[in-house]
């Protein structure tokens, strides 16, 4: 076994791979960019080296600065995690030529499932069933449309290298096809540095279903079951879930029989995915799928296979790659249980699940009722550099209604300030009646997006205790002094406070009466209601209101609080009371960057006629393409950015003219 081992990723994965290392008694050398310094898994190592400035490009993807490192720290191999080099045969070369081990599979069975379409042809020539399309190396435009065509739509257009649900494109009618295949080709190019595709028949009712697999360098190989990865929204896995529900045993054989004649058609060591799609149009059955690609590496959702099986995968690899066996045969693997795991992100569903940055003020990861696998603590920035995922949330029950119900309850008490997250959308998710009843394919998402992003109403009772902490009415006492409960009150009549809130948008003054002894009125849109705190510990309240007692946490930030109540997070502004309302007039007339990024493409020029949602602007953030579309009719006025420029948060992209209006009678 190894004494020490580099870790070249981050975050999440990093600290992962370090917990294990630990255990089994390994020592471990973590590398950072410079927007990584005070980073958790910098932290967690036992050492660890700067490798460059922020960009993936000139830090963790730099081969050279990493050998180095493993040469100054004396570290025998490095884990590679997932993203980043994990599946670069390049790298591995590196690494072996240096004379350092690599966790993880050979350079030629990198390459041999490196490439979408020769992995198909592979796949095909073991005998695994692959999905019909065209997988040639003829790129011309004419060429592929016509396969697209021939094979009938709707088509679904893939980036040949990578993964992630980058550099893909869904086309339903033949005269969509050429600007999907050149959004298709300019994300595989920036994600991946190739922008050829494949064109394949998308099946309209699938369900993404994905197979453990591993080998060793003895010739072995066996299967861990499979997960069900189809709650997916835009190619992106959401919630995973092991085993897959409904699943037949017959097809769990085959498909698993599948699995492992792939890994041993190119003699693969190592931790790696067979993923597979399933048409469930007439249900599961066992002549009904068809292999997609093979990811050589750990997957993000390794976690639900861990929960299910009790292996520890990290561990395997360790093992593997130190030149040992499989720790067991395919006949002593076994499951039992259910498992989930939800990938809570800073992103802002309700606005098309725009990446978010920002500074986590406050985070509160449910590690009493689930296990939580992150990199980040509080205080830390999520930044536009790197993934904005916070945490996996993962649970294991004895059924699948069971381990619903845990992930559940565990959103719900998930809590995060600082940043907009996706922890809502995850638990609509979770009270869906067709996910609960284990009625899953890729489209769940999408067809039921509008009620599954619909945000609640903001309670009273968190307009209160907002409107309390506001004005300082809330804080814990200070000692015994009996005077320390009577926040707020006067002797010689009622005391009236306003706090000014902004809520949904609108700004709002709530009147507040203090009563005395930690009891208040508080003037609400439906009426008055009075309030009693009767526990106050750091943002932390039970109160009662009309013999209703509740738990709720409020966190306060710059400019805005946030009140944790019910299983919601409820972001309430705190506007400057100073300024005047802001100008709301020509708003409409300017695009504006919702987040850091590169202008990928501008289809418009000053003077340019446009209607309203017109797209304008290719916006490229954390390797994915945003369109932003013209906020009204009109002309253009001037555009202020170009082609391949960096963005910030709120950079005016473009503004319209001012609307004509007619002259005064």
């Amino acid at each position: 076994m190894f004494k020490k081992i580099l870790i070249a990723n981050r975050g999440e994965i990093a600290c992962r791979v370090i917990a294990t290392a630990r255990k089994l008694g390994i020592r471990t050398v973590a590398v950072y960019s410079d927007a990584d310094a005070r980073a958790k898994h910098v932290a967690m190592a036992d050492e660890a080296y700067r490798i460059g400035p922020a960009p993936v490009s000139e830090s963790y993807l730099k081969t050279g600065r990493i050998i180095e490192v493993c040469r100054k720290s004396g570290a025998e191999a490095v884990h590679p995690g997932y993203g980043f080099l994990s599946e670069n045969p390049d790298f591995v070369d590196a690494l072996e030529k240096a004379g350092i081990a690599f966790i993880g599979p050979g350079a030629l069975s990198i390459r041999a499932m490196g490439l979408k379409d020769a992995a198909k042809a592979l796949m095909e020539k073991a005998g695994v069933p692959v999905v019909p399309g065209y997988h040639g190396d003829n790129q011309e435009p004419d060429f592929l449309k016509a396969q697209a065509d021939r094979i009938g739509y709707p088509v679904l257009i893939k980036a040949r290298a990578g993964g992630g649900g980058k550099g893909m494109r869904r086309v339903d009618a033949a005269p969509d096809f050429a600007d999907a295949l050149k959004g298709a080709q300019r994300e595989g190019e920036a994600s991946f540095g190739d922008g050829r595709v494949l064109i394949e028949k998308y099946l309209t009712r699938p369900r993404h279903i994905e197979i453990q697999v591993f080998g060793d360098s003895h010739g072995n190989a066996v299967h861990l079951f499979e997960r069900d990865c189809s709650l997916q929204r835009r190619h992106q896995k959401v919630i995973e879930e092991a085993p897959a529900p409904g699943m037949p045993e017959e097809m769990r054989r085959a498909m698993g029989d599948a699995a492992v004649k792939a890994a041993k058609a190119i003699n693969y060591s190592g931790a790696g995915t067979i993923e597979f799609i399933a048409d469930v149009s007439e249900g599961l059955r066992a002549d009904r799928f068809y292999f997609m690609e093979m990811n050589t590496r750990l997957q993000v959702e390794h976690p639900v296979t861990e929960m299910i099986t009790g292996e520890d995968l990290v561990e395997w690899q360790l093992r593997v790659a130190s030149g040992e066996p499989l720790p067991k045969t395919q006949e002593e693997l076994s499951f039992s249980g259910w498992a989930f795991e939800a990938r809570l992100y800073a992103e802002d569903a309700p606005k098309g699940f725009l990446p978010a940055i920002g500074t986590l003020e406050h985070l509160s990861l449910p590690e009493e009722t689930a296990r939580v696998d992150s990199g980040v603590r509080s205080g830390d920035a999520i930044t536009p550099f790197y993934d904005p995922m916070i945490a996996k949330v993962i649970v294991h029950g004895p059924t699948r209604e069971a381990a619903l119900g845990m992930l559940l309850a565990s959103l719900e008490a998930t809590e995060v300030a600082g940043c907009v997250t996706n922890a809502g959308f995850l638990a609509a998710l979770c009270r869906h009646e067709g996910f609960a009843r284990g009625d899953v394919d890729t489209g769940l998402i999408d067809r039921d997006l509008a009620s599954l992003i619909e945000e609640p109403e903001i309670p009273e009772d968190a307009v209160a205790l907002a409107a309390l902490t506001a004005l300082g009415l809330a804080r814990p006492p200070k000692g015994n002094d009996p005077f320390e409960t009577l926040a707020g009150w006067r002797i010689w009549s009622a005391s009236r406070q306003y706090a000014l809130l902004e809520i949904a948008g609108e700004r709002r003054d709530v009147e507040v009466h203090a009563l005395g002894h930690h009891r208040f009125a508080v003037h609400l849109e439906n009426g008055v209601r009075e309030y009693e705190l009767i526990d106050v510990t750091e943002g932390a309240y039970t109160y009662d209101c009309e013999g209703h007692r509740a738990r709720a946490v409020v966190v306060e930030g710059k400019s805005e609080l946030t009140v944790f109540l019910n299983g919601h997070a409820f972001p309430i502004g705190l506007p400057d009371t100073l300024s005047a309302d802001e100008e709301a007039a020509g708003a409409g007339d300017q695009l504006i960057a919702p987040m850091p990024g590169l202008v990928k493409v501008l289809t418009a020029k000053a003077g340019d006629t446009v209607a309203k949602d017109q797209p304008l602007v290719i916006l490229e953030a954390m390797k994915m393409e945003h369109t932003l579309k013209a906020p009204r009719d009109g002309v253009i006025g001037e555009v202020l950015v170009a082609e391949g420029e960096q963005v910030t948060d709120g950079t005016v992209l473009l503004a319209l003219a001012e609307e004509a209006t007619d002259a005064a009678a």
